[in-house]
């Protein structure tokens, strides 16, 4: 870290704060995926072929990652005080970017969606206040934020919905703009499966050693074995889920064997952890959360896809 980093000019800071608290271009692979999984399925479901038109893509896809980098500003001014306090390294902490430019940053990104969803998809103005009414509940912690911070299960369960109501608005671009005007039964498999897999990458993301650990990871609250079976348990269940996602879209028993060979890779890093947890199978856990998602996303939405365009 450069001594010197805050007194940087502003767009070479903002890149060193994306790098360490939202890379854009992992952020932007994944949420790209999330949002164009959330359309196929939706299509899949309807029994239509192809895809939905390229604007109503480039809405969700855009308006997608500006949700995810919101909740990341929002988070920095949720966990100002927990952050000074336990996690003075971080960038905002440590100075490197100010309150006053994370909310411009974050009305920049709300102003994006406003713009994005004018200029290409304005019948979505409404569905987008869905996630955007979500968002500012999460910001205040559903106004009973004493009572959550004492439940912390309460709290996160909570806030996972933000994952199926972002689904909402992205599939919307297919059952809402293209199809009927309601969601196909078939979405509540891969509202789930987001739901869940929210859970997956919270979890996963805070398992760590005595060398790494943080103020509010799950090894610290629950010991290191407990959160890891904790995480193993839940990504079981996502696995559980998507695999019922895709036999409702007739993926059978190639869909279930993708995802198993995913499932499979992923849980190893939670097994060789148990046996003996060091901090780079932390890293890999954390890693392994995300990944299973991307794949398992890509496996729900485009798989599928190809399956019919091939013929099959």
């Amino acid at each position: 870290m450069l001594t010197n980093e805050n007194n940087l000019p502003f767009f070479r800071r903002f890149l060193i704060y994306q790098k360490e608290r939202f890379p854009f271009l992992a952020n932007g692979i994944f949420l790209t995926a999330f949002a164009f999984s959330a359309i196929s399925y939706s299509r899949i479901c309807r029994g239509e072929t192809g895809f939905v038109d390229w604007k109503l893509f480039v809405s969700a896809a855009v308006t997608t990652f500006s949700f995810f980098f919101l909740l990341r500003v929002a988070d920095e001014f949720k966990d100002r005080e927990i952050d000074a306090a336990h996690r003075p390294y971080l960038p905002v902490p440590r100075g490197l970017i100010s309150f006053r430019e994370l909310k411009w940053l974050g009305w920049a990104a709300f102003a994006v969606q406003i713009v994005v969803n004018l200029l290409l998809t304005p019948q979505m103005l409404g569905w987008l206040l869905v996630p955007q009414a979500f968002l500012v509940l999460m910001l205040f912690n559903f106004f009973v934020p004493d009572w959550l911070n004492r439940h912390w299960v309460a709290y996160v369960l909570s806030h996972m919905f933000f994952f199926p109501a972002i689904d909402m608005y992205s599939s919307a671009m297919d059952w809402y703009l293209e199809g009927p005007g309601q969601a196909p039964v078939g979405m509540a498999f891969f509202f789930a499966v987001s739901y869940i897999n929210g859970l997956v990458w919270e979890v996963g993301r805070k398992i760590r050693t005595p060398e790494n650990e943080e103020f509010n990871s799950y090894t610290k609250m629950y010991g290191q074995r407990k959160a890891v079976w904790i995480w193993m348990s839940i990504i079981t269940l996502a696995f559980a889920m998507a695999v019922a996602a895709a036999t409702y879209v007739n993926l059978g028993w190639l869909g279930a064997g993708v995802l198993l060979v995913i499932y499979g890779s992923s849980l190893v890093y939670g097994i060789l952890f148990l046996r003996k947890p060091t901090v780079k199978l932390s890293k890999l856990i954390e890693l392994a959360s995300g990944g299973w998602g991307l794949l398992m996303y890509l496996t729900l939405g485009a798989l599928p896809m190809i399956l019919k365009w091939a013929g099959y």
